[in-house]
């Protein structure tokens, strides 16, 4: 894994790959849980679809290097594979690593999508314990608008839209498990932990649509590579969408 790739693009690999190994059929997860002594262990390698040196394979010449070192030519790999990919150059050209980061970015996406109809309270108690916990009190003013509008006014992409279409078919219970929290501010809480995290996103991390909507998705699902956890965070955070709470009006 280089150094010089940013850590924008960093970021949007790890998430756009779920945390787990491109290769098809590995899936192999690359950041382990953080213990009670210890950080998260990140064991993954970001790998350069055209490589990122002169004798590295699949290397173009003609490439800035900008582009070498962004999320568009990387993909995310266990050890293993990325030597075999690295090794066998003729097999794993450049256009079989673009579909095959392409399928497991769907593959991400579509386990996510069905789990939304098995997200219960449990999973919703799960993942909103700490989103409501020591964050800032912004409080803004939103104007609602149809979700349509809103995602075309936030440049959100067609698999986005379905993610968020999935998700709104359970956005009352959503409104049903903060409706009978006992703590009256808990909805309150959700929404500013939300928005300070938004804004974070946004102004300091300089994300945007698909990218901005993803990192947002990681943070509501707290991190988790559990794919009914995941279902869980995006429910919350389309009951926000929505609402109006959260993205551009």
């Amino acid at each position: 894994m280089s150094s010089s790739i940013p850590i924008k693009d960093m970021k949007i690999l790890c998430i756009r790959s779920g945390n787990r190994c491109a290769f098809p059929n590995c899936n192999t997860l690359l950041v382990k849980d953080k213990t009670n002594f210890d950080v998260e262990s990140i064991v993954a390698d970001m790998a350069h679809i055209k490589g990122e040196k002169p004798k590295a394979p699949r290397y173009d010449e003609n490439m800035d290097v900008k582009d070498r070192n962004s999320y568009f030519n990387l993909i995310l790999l266990c050890k293993t594979h990325h030597k075999i990919v690295d090794d066998q150059p003729n097999t794993y050209t450049v256009e079989k690593l673009h579909e095959m980061k392409t399928n497991h970015e769907k593959w991400i996406i579509d386990s996510t999508k069905k789990e939304v109809i098995n997200v219960s309270f449990v999973e919703l108690n799960t993942i909103t314990k700490y989103l409501v916990s020591g964050q800032s009190n912004v409080i803004e003013s939103y104007t609602i608008i149809t979700p349509k509008d809103k995602i075309n006014k936030n440049g959100l992409s067609d698999e986005v839209e379905s993610l968020i279409t999935m998700a709104m078919t359970r956005v009352n219970q959503v409104s049903d498990f903060i409706d009978k929290c006992p703590d009256i501010d808990f909805g309150k809480n959700l929404k500013q932990g939300f928005v300070h995290e938004y804004n974070k996103l946004k102004n300091e991390a300089g994300l945007i649509g698909d990218d901005l909507f993803y990192a947002l998705l990681n943070f509501a699902s707290g991190k988790s590579n559990d794919f009914k956890e995941k279902a869980a965070g995006l429910t919350v955070l389309v009951y926000l969408f929505e609402k109006c709470e959260v993205f551009e009006k």
